[in-house]
């Protein structure tokens, strides 16, 4: 595929191949059909980076094919959801002859949500000062109303934010509305249509669960927010701070009085619980621990948590690796059976993708 180029009349056949490959890879476990969620075919990824590059008077988006390592003009970029799209070439045209804002303008951010909020980072090889400043907030007054975009300032140490340096997405899981705190440069889900899918199907996995639920790699609450309803009480931990920090925003923002999130890793969490000492000021003698969520990074579980994990009842298991996830599930297969495996479509066109499996213990 050219690189930043999406072909939809050929979306079905690539999303037949991730589910031939994934039933192949999974399928000494004996698992049932696969639930298949589909990306939008274009116009789906709520995030994306380019370098800027300058040549003459004419400055474009540009990428780096992984391959090659050639540089890529991107005048056109269908990946991205349409408020990025459009918008683009807007920034580039506004900023062009703007020595203050052009110059040593090295990368663009952008980061947009489904509830139509935008925020950019423009990232430069040199300081910035007041002058950058002053142009900034004119260019940010200038594309008002018609596009209310946050700007962010970067260089070398440096961070100047005019407005907010986050957006705030919202997904509609069953009957409720979640609002999430999205912050410039931590993780989020980047296919937002996807992600309210996952965020769906875990819930009606919940929804035949009871007692308290043990979160693990929680990150802003993704999962956290949308699950609360089913359980008496969540703990969620996650080692990132400022993942943490937007949990607890989005804890408070959604008024959710049974969620408690702890700055523990996985690994230390998983020693906690083994030798059954405290989660820092959480007392765990009076919860009743049976179902645990985990949404490893690629590498999938450690030892350690792999061993904590197979001690629950139920597993909700997100994995970005089905590598890693199949390699995890040698251990897990042995005391839990697989009820629901699921293929959610993050990553169109390209061989990654997500995946999410409901285990119970035998």
């Amino acid at each position: 595929m050219q690189i930043g180029q999406v072909f939809p009349a050929g979306y079905e056949a690539q999303l037949s191949k991730k589910k031939a490959l994934l039933t192949e890879l999974f399928a000494p476990y004996n698992l049932p059909e696969f639930d298949v969620f589909r990306s939008e075919p274009s116009h789906y990824r709520q995030r994306a980076e380019f370098r800027v590059w300058h040549d003459g008077d004419d400055i474009y988006h540009a990428m780096f094919d992984p391959t090659t390592k050639q540089k890529v003009r991107i005048d056109h970029f269908p990946v991205a959801c349409m408020l990025i799209a459009d918008f683009m070439p807007v920034l580039l045209s506004k900023i062009q002859y703007n020595h203050a804002l052009r110059y040593k303008l090295y990368q663009l951010d952008y980061l947009a949500t489904l509830s139509g909020e935008l925020l950019i980072s423009m990232i430069y090889k040199r300081q910035l000062d007041n002058q950058w400043q002053d142009a900034a907030n004119a260019l940010a007054a200038e594309l008002m109303p018609e596009w209310p975009v946050k700007i962010i300032g970067r260089a070398r140490k440096q961070k100047i934010v005019l407005t907010d340096d986050f957006v705030t997405e919202r997904f509609t899981v069953g009957s409720k509305t979640l609002a999430y705190q999205q912050v410039e440069g931590s993780f989020t889900q980047p296919n937002a249509g996807v992600n309210q899918q996952m965020l769906s199907w875990s819930t009606q996995i919940a929804s035949q669960l009871s007692g308290d639920l043990l979160e693990l790699y929680c990150g802003n609450a993704n999962f956290s927010l949308a699950l609360a309803s089913y359980f008496n009480q969540v703990v969620a931990t996650e080692i990132s701070r400022t993942s943490i920090k937007s949990a607890q925003y989005n804890i408070s923002l959604n008024n959710i009085n049974n969620v408690q999130v702890l700055q523990m890793s996985a690994e230390d969490v998983s020693k906690a619980l083994v030798s059954g000492t405290a989660l820092k000021h959480i007392e765990l003698a009076s919860m009743q621990l049976n179902t645990v969520l985990v949404d490893p990074p690629r590498a999938g579980l450690d030892p350690d948590t792999l061993q904590l994990v197979s001690r629950f009842n139920d597993i909700i298991y997100i994995s970005c690796n089905p590598e890693t996830l199949a390699g995890n599930l040698q251990s897990l297969h042995k005391t839990h059976r697989i009820v629901s495996a699921a293929l959610f479509d993050q990553f169109p066109y390209s061989h990654h993708v997500e995946t999410g499996f409901w285990l119970q213990k035998r």
